[in-house]
């Protein structure tokens, strides 16, 4: 693993800087903004060790030449400070991007104009925190769970709940959606993983059930080589898309679990060195998860004895993980 370098901001004008290399101490150091060039870009000097190169008013290139790495950091294009209060704990953008959707620790679930920051609609009726919210693919419809272990679908358009589920014995923690979203998924603190048909609003079965808690999900198209077993009896004629998905559950006992979506069956268990936030299919193949300690793991799902790589670019918990381009990007709790 290479170095990694992070930036805090520690005053108006100076930031704190810090470059980890695996197996060595870490180094530290500071920026200091010491004004602006006569173009407006700010003139930034950083301390012994580190190296200040191209500086633009939206992004910074420090390096380390000891370490001889070197990083990129942007800042954001814009920022919407009105729309929640306090912590945000999910968001989604609709597949148009003209909607968000966020929850937050201030009790408060809503739809935002994307472009703006704007709100839209204020989504009401869940009891308790909302835990998790995503957007259907045709970005007019909003599926959301909460600690009160109830699975609700909005409309983004008038705001009103079209329909709740109801089955869970605890909080819902993450959901997924099934191809155009006739079915849906949901997993809870009461240690199962749930498909709903969204027509019937009702439950098509438990697909997995781990006797601990589950705090992300994600589902994706099973590379072929991959056995994902058979069912033990047919499914509903409502599972819409289940077949040749594979299920993915970040469980809090320390494993990443890898279950057949139609037939329910186990496909892999990897047991990692913490409990598991967050899972991403990042193609048929790899797979990413991320841990409370830090750790990301990308693993082959065909063979998930060893990973590929475990990155860990600090202690802070992984919580959420989303493919980017030929990448990903990981947000972390610190």
């Amino acid at each position: 693993l290479t170095a990694a370098l992070s930036l805090r901001r520690r005053d108006e004008g100076e930031a704190w800087l810090s470059c980890r290399s695996p197996g060595k101490p870490t180094l530290y150091g500071s920026l200091t903004h010491r004004g602006l060039s006569t173009d407006g870009v700010p003139d930034i000097a950083a301390s012994e060790g580190f190296v200040v190169g191209e500086v633009t008013k939206k992004s910074i290139l420090i390096s380390c030449p000891h370490e001889n790495v070197s990083t990129k950091f942007l800042a954001p294009y814009t920022t919407f400070c009105r729309i929640h209060q306090k912590s945000i704990t999910c968001l989604d953008i609709s597949s148009g991007g003209g909607l968000g959707v966020s929850t937050s620790t201030d009790g408060t679930m809503k739809i935002w104009q994307a472009a703006n920051g704007e709100i839209r609609r204020q989504l009401e009726g869940h009891v308790y925190d909302v835990n998790c919210c995503r957007f259907f693919p045709s970005g007019l419809v909003v599926l959301s769970g909460g600690m009160d272990a109830q699975l609700k679908i909005w409309s983004a358009e008038d705001a009103s709940c079209v329909v709740t589920f109801k089955g869970h014995k605890g909080g819902i923690l993450d959901t997924a959606i099934v191809d155009r979203g006739r079915n849906v998924l949901s997993c809870s603190r009461d240690g199962t993983a749930r498909l709903w048909d969204c027509g019937k609003s009702a439950c098509l079965g438990v697909i997995a059930d781990c006797g601990s808690p589950i705090n992300g999900i994600a589902v994706g198209t099973a590379d072929n080589s991959l056995n994902l077993g058979t069912p033990e009896k047919a499914p509903s004629e409502r599972e819409v898309g289940t077949e040749g998905k594979i299920l993915l559950l970040a469980r809090e006992d320390k494993k990443l679990q890898g279950v057949g979506l139609q037939s329910r069956q186990p496909v892999f268990l990897f047991v990692g060195s913490d409990a598991f936030n967050c899972c991403a299919f990042l193609s048929s193949t790899y797979i990413l998860a991320g841990t409370q300690d830090g750790n990301i793991y990308q693993l082959d799902v065909r063979n998930t004895n060893s990973p590929i790589q475990v990155i860990h670019r600090s202690g802070a918990p992984v919580l959420s993980l989303l493919p980017y381009r030929d990448g990903f990007i990981a947000s972390q709790g610190n």
